[in-house]
């Protein structure tokens, strides 16, 4: 009766994107840190050059600032999201059980259209920057300087590629690529630190500069705060780090709604990351302000989105400068495999469940080509320019913190949690102010926001009313006094099937509605008959597992279900009694009155409506051949 793989059924699920039994797919913390980590450790590609070009001689001090709403305010906040989400679904998981019906589901669509935002920003800036490391490279020609578009889309279309063929060893390619990077910045950081302490002097005219720009600490903080939105870069690896929970072990027997094992090494995986970043970033924001004139973080800069780069040629030489070059090239690329995966596990979670997806959108190949021509247009867009884009990735990730804030912040008030309120509530506001004057300042973010929560919206909407002549039932059962009910009706040769609108039950609603029926629909007095009553529940939801129950009031037969929408349900326990019995059920309507285009936007939204022809058509779409239909009546 059901179309499609249980594979296919089990993804319309809310929970883990992880299908059952994939435990040999599990790996431990520190690895799944290092998937993470290709998108959260590249920033540092860039980010000390953003940093150094959005607050001059006060980048260490905003770099502070960004270091301490990281371990005070973000980490906190997805540790409390891991707790609550531990099967990836991150903040939007926990917004979709908060918000009721369809405000939830529209909320949860913008929600996913700052998420794309993000995810694609991040494909398209670590690949622009990329492109720079490669251009910049003293052993490139210069000629190729020319050409930063050009190799921003080749890195891409690699990207795609890679996904198009597949892509089940990330882990592992994420792993060795951290674990290089980090390394060769190791080096990279002890070296500038060496240098700088050996060069007092730049140290006297770095600080002689930053006290006769920004006068005292106070002053100092609070420009920091101003400029802290252009470098909440990078803070996506938290949404990422929530998001790839199932791929963490969890202990032998543990229960699927509790993982206690996978939220502790979620735990640590978000701790370890924001402390090695964090250090990372104190110390590089220090030396490249102390080491790097003002003038080369400019564009068209030699250190412009590669500062650390420009150090390790410096004091490196080419060839260690190279093989830096070469690593950071490599995450940076494979940040954007870290995006694409994000993406790709994304949009099935939400859309196809919410029936908000055209049907190509549960496979990976055509969601990698949108994708990826979604960015080559970025790219040309933004013409590569990784500051270009800092606006619009700072506004995608913001808003997703923001969220997650807002989101544990409601938790705690709904258990009681006063004083975490409070915190989580002190942490939302600054994330609310952050998002509100990065926004102000660059607006560019939330218009490319705009287009996608508009594309998605729109393509919503459109397929959920293609797809709504679907059973959307994932699975049919009933219980034992049902089962009895419906294998006693096959037993007498035919089944008849009122349907009936519940209302308070009584005895006298059935004898009613069973005399009004015989008489219009022809069906004699002797024959017996069974009610179907279906109570729609949240009609803002798409697909849901049918529990048909038997009740029995005095004499007469019923079965009850609670779904979504009263003809999809109808149908699917029709083709499930076909399918029990071996009999073609017969069912009996009444005419709907009212506007016909009135009565197809309530089945569209309210899952009620014209309830006779919008069954018909459901069975006739899904069972080809008309022998093997039920036979659907509808008395005149």
């Amino acid at each position: 009766m059901l179309e499609g793989t249980a594979d296919e059924r089990y993804s319309q699920h809310p929970g883990p994107m992880r299908k059952p039994g994939d435990a040999e797919h599990e790996h431990s913390w520190w690895k799944v840190m290092c998937l993470t980590g290709v998108d959260y450790f590249s920033t540092l590609g860039y980010q000390p050059g953003i940093a150094a070009l959005a607050a001059g001689v006060l980048s260490p001090m905003a770099t502070l600032v960004l270091v301490a709403l990281t371990l005070f305010g973000a980490l906190p906040v997805y540790r409390r999201v891991a707790k609550e989400s531990p099967h990836g679904g991150g903040s939007l998981a926990m917004f979709s059980h908060v918000l009721p019906r369809w405000t939830g589901k529209f909320f949860i669509l913008v929600l996913l259209g700052f998420a794309a935002t993000d995810f694609v920003i991040t494909m398209t800036l670590s690949a622009a920057d990329g492109a720079a490391h490669i251009v910049e490279n003293p052993y490139v020609p210069k000629a190729l300087g020319q050409h930063s578009v050009l190799i921003t889309l080749v890195l891409l279309a690699l990207l795609a590629a890679i996904f198009l063929k597949g892509f089940a060893e990330a882990i592992g390619v994420a792993v060795t690529l951290v674990g290089s990077y980090l390394a060769l910045n190791l080096v990279v950081a002890v070296v500038g630190l060496y240098q700088v302490f050996k060069a007092g002097d730049l140290v006297v005219d770095w600080s002689h500069a930053l006290t006769a720009e920004h006068g005292n600490i106070a002053a100092m903080i609070g420009v920091s705060l101003l400029v802290f939105p252009k470098l909440a870069l990078g803070l996506s690896g938290f949404e990422t780090g929530v998001a790839v929970m199932p791929q963490i072990k969890s202990a032998p027997g543990e229960p699927e709604d509790n993982p206690v094992t996978r939220i502790a090494g979620a735990r640590k995986l978000l701790t370890t990351a924001a402390i090695i970043m964090s250090s990372f970033l104190v110390v590089t924001s220090f030396m490249t302000a102390v080491l790097i004139p003002e003038k080369e973080f400019k564009p068209g800069g030699a250190a412009n989105g590669r500062a650390l780069a420009y150090l390790a040629h410096q004091y490196l030489g080419d060839v260690f400068g190279t093989v830096y070059d070469i690593s950071t090239i490599a995450i940076l690329w494979f940040a954007g495999a870290s995006a694409m995966a994000g993406l790709l596990n994304l949009v099935p979670r939400y859309l196809p469940r919410y029936g908000m997806a055209p049907e190509w959108a549960r496979a990976v190949r055509p969601l990698v080509l949108v994708f990826a021509l979604i960015a080559f247009g970025i790219t040309w867009y933004f013409d590569a320019n990784v500051d270009a884009q800092g606006g619009a990735y700072a506004t995608g990730v913001l808003v997703l913190i923001t969220s997650a804030a807002v989101a544990v912040t409601l938790s705690a008030a709904r258990k009681g949690e006063r004083h975490k309120v409070v915190g989580f509530g002190a942490v939302s506001a600054v994330f609310v102010y952050t998002t509100i004057a990065n926004i102000f300042e660059r607006p560019e973010g939330v218009q490319l926001a705009s287009l996608f929560i508009l594309a998605i919206i729109v393509v919503s909407f459109l397929s959920r009313a293609r797809r709504s002549f679907e059973l959307r039932a994932l699975e049919v059962s009933f219980d034992a006094a049902a089962a009895a009910m419906i294998d006693q009706a096959a037993a007498e040769g035919m089944i008849r099937i009122v349907t009936h609108d519940v209302d308070q039950r009584q005895p006298q609603e059935y004898r009613e509605k069973a005399a009004e029926q015989r008489l219009e629909s022809h069906i004699p007095d002797d024959a017996p008959i069974m009610f179907l009553e279906v109570v729609v529940g949240d009609a803002s939801d798409f697909s849901t597992d049918l529990r048909v129950t038997g009740i029995e009031v005095e004499g007469y037969r019923i079965l009850s279900v609670e779904a979504t929408a009263i003809p999809n349900s109808i149908a699917a326990i029709l083709l499930a009694i076909r399918d029990r019995t071996g009999l073609e059920p017969h069912v009996y309507f009444e005419w709907t009155e009212g506007n016909p285009l009135v009565n197809l936007l309530k089945f569209l939204f309210v899952g009620e409506g014209e309830v006779a022809p919008v069954t018909r058509e459901i069975i006739r779409r899904a069972v080809p051949n008309p022998a093997d239909r039920p036979h659907v009546h509808v008395d005149s």
